[in-house]
């Protein structure tokens, strides 16, 4: 495939409206893993966490986590579901009133679906640095390692209310992006791809940082999985080739 027809066929969306459906994410999803978040019959699926959940203590404790993956990433997986099955029945009975409800719904529970499924690859019990091809494009995109950290930083602890941190690549203009996602669907730029995303809705941090959400920005960079976004990347770039 090559860019222009990845250009073209980022137009086309999904359910959520954030990622483009030949995406890392898509493409993931072929191979199992956490990332698969269909079965076979479109329904939404919420793999187990790769992991246990004391794994990432201290920086995130096993209770916040508990609470977080089971309710909060569970329970989207199940509203995205029941948004899903009212689409379909307002199709089948040719009764559109309320369509409009359902798809709003749909994208915010699928997209919630998305970033939580990422974010929990994102994360690991070591500290780790960007490299490679990673490492070049934030020093040409940023300057630097630390000017990087230091932008999603601020725009991961500044967003009003609940939302996300993302650092993606944007396949229009051959570029690492940082995005400052309000909600889970909202202030996206269309056709980037997630590479490494943080968490700042309050049911992240809640337990073990009360209400210090810049704490556990912080804390996160003890964690953050940085070979994980690295493979994101090279797995985006090999489809825009």
């Amino acid at each position: 495939m090559d860019r222009k027809q990845f250009l073209q066929n980022s137009l086309i969306l999904g359910g959520a409206a954030i990622l483009p459906s030949n995406s890392l994410f898509a493409a993931s999803a072929t191979e199992g893993g956490i990332d698969k978040i269909v079965d076979e019959n479109g329904n939404f699926i919420q793999q187990t966490l790769p992991y246990s959940e004391n794994f990432l203590e201290p920086s995130m404790d096993a209770e916040t986590m508990h609470l977080h993956y089971t309710f909060h990433h569970g329970g989207a997986v199940k509203a995205a579901n029941n948004d899903l099955k009212k689409i379909r029945e307002s199709l089948d009975s040719n009764n559109l009133e309320t369509v409009d409800f359902w798809t709003k719904k749909l994208s915010f529970h699928f997209s919630s679906h998305i970033l939580h499924s990422i974010f929990w690859t994102n994360l690991t019990n070591k500290q780790t640095s960007p490299k490679g091809e990673l490492q070049r494009r934030i020093d040409k995109n940023f300057g630097s390692y630390g000017k990087l950290k230091a932008y999603i930083a601020a725009t991961s602890k500044n967003v009003d209310g609940n939302g996300w941190g993302i650092l993606g690549y944007q396949p229009y203009s051959d570029s690492l992006v940082v995005l400052q996602c309000e909600n889970h669907e909202k202030l996206t730029q269309w056709g980037v791809i997630p590479l490494l995303v943080i968490d700042v809705w309050e049911h992240a941090y809640y337990l073990k940082y009360r209400n210090k959400r810049a704490d556990f920005v912080d804390a996160l960079f003890n964690i953050i999985n940085w070979d994980n976004a690295s493979l994101r990347l090279d797995t985006a770039l090999k489809l825009v080739k």
